[in-house]
């Protein structure tokens, strides 16, 4: 069984000789490129500088030896603007060096976007954000999203929303450029491969962020509508251009990243997902696999998720990610139940903010083959840990995970 076979048959609830495993395989899979050379020492292999692909969260490319050494199954392809990068192969002409003012050594795309404030401060105009000298990612002030509840509630223009999204429509040299990433990618390893790259642009997040967007949902439904029918008809036309040209090389395309859940509970109530935001999801994935009939699509949906794991599925969608099974008070056990052969799960490993972050090595070990265990039956399971491992994780706890997980054949 090749490392790709194992995660399609995993995905299609079929046995594998173990549970196929990912690390860094989008970027909500990966880990913080501060965590990332205590992995690298850990494992014994020779130091090295994390190539930092995702400079909002501060996340290190996942190298091959590293990979190889954890067992992994799975390499990424990220076709954003002029990323069009890969874990599969070496791209030593795309990255050059930059030490994030002294703190880590490493390699970026574009050391350019940065600059340093007196205070050691570090900033990204283009995005807006700053990374203080004691924080471990970028971050904006009201996370780019402040809330003014006294002023009505802000509308997008929809001239300006269609504007936008036809100016985001891929060019045929782009096209092309991706499909030779891909083609490289697929030639050069037996893993999995998983795209992430344009995807349909619905989320609660949008359009005056997570504190506003719900509002207008619940007062002007008919409007949202619009707005969505019109971005998902443009969606589909960048999967009419693109998907053609790839999916001979891609196994899981990520069609949709929205987080719908808190800590505790969801962000918005299950009928506006139901009305405003299902049918569109549904109508992509559908033109997904229209298009690409052997594509698993993965939906990325952090949070207290569990009461509306039904609609997910309703959507359309293969694969769930990150599988937040303690955000919420369910189990993994009852998300198992409620997914089991409908919906592939990808992560939930460990709980990555209690376990992971502050057990032992053997409290991990004990989870994660419980945890595994539990969801590997009857199929259906891509195991990583809930979303990116964070920086003051140490590269013991890592490779304790990744081997735990590994022994639950």
């Amino acid at each position: 069984m090749t490392r790709r076979e194992r995660v399609l048959r995993a995905l299609s609830f079929e046995e594998t000789d173990r549970p196929p495993m990912d690390l860094g395989g989008m970027l909500s899979s990966s880990i913080s490129c501060f965590a990332y050379p205590s992995l690298v020492k850990a494992l014994g292999l020779p130091p090295r500088r994390p190539r930092v692909h995702d400079t909002y969260q501060m996340l290190a490319m996942s190298d091959l030896d590293v990979l190889d050494a954890l067992d992994c199954d799975v390499v990424s392809v990220f076709g954003y603007g002029n990323w069009n990068v890969t874990s599969a192969f070496d791209q030593p002409g795309r990255w050059r060096p930059y030490d994030f003012n002294g703190r880590l050594v490493a390699e970026v795309l574009n050391p350019e976007s940065f600059e340093v404030l007196e205070d050691g401060t570090i900033v990204q105009p283009a995005l807006k954000a700053q990374m203080p000298p004691d924080a471990y990612v970028f971050d904006a002030e009201h996370g780019g999203q402040p809330i003014d509840l006294s002023a009505d509630i802000p509308k997008p223009d929809l001239a300006t929303v269609k504007s936008n999204l036809e100016a985001g429509l891929l060019t045929s040299k782009q096209v092309d450029e991706l499909a030779e990433l891909c083609r490289c990618a697929r030639e050069a390893s037996d893993r999995a491969i998983l795209f992430q790259g344009p995807m349909a642009q619905l989320s609660l997040m949008a359009h005056g962020g997570i504190g506003i967007f719900p509002l207008l949902c619940l007062t002007e439904p008919e409007f949202v509508a619009a707005l969505h029918e019109m971005a998902i008809q443009y969606d589909i036309q960048q999967l009419e251009r693109l998907l053609p040209s790839v999916c001979p090389y891609i196994d899981v395309y990520l069609s949709a990243a929205d987080d719908w859940g808190s800590q505790n509970q969801l962000l918005a109530a299950p009928h506006v997902y139901e009305q405003l935001f299902m049918p569109y999801f549904r109508k992509y994935n559908d033109a997904v696999h229209t298009i690409a009939p052997e594509m698993k699509t993965q939906f990325h949906c952090c949070g207290a998720v569990f009461d509306i794991l039904d609609l997910i599925i309703e959507s359309g969608f293969d694969i769930l990610n990150p599988v937040q099974w303690p955000a919420g008070g369910h189990s993994y056990q009852e998300w198992k139940n409620k997914c089991r052969k409908r919906i592939a799960l990808w992560g939930g490993g460990i709980n990555a903010q209690e376990t992971l972050a502050r057990g032992t090595v053997a409290a991990i070990e004990r989870e994660v083959t419980d945890v595994v265990r539990c969801l590997k039956k009857d199929g259906g399971y891509v195991f990583n840990s809930i979303h990116n491992i964070l920086a003051e994780i140490p590269g013991e706890k890592v490779v304790a995970m990744y081997r735990a997980a590994r022994a639950c054949s």
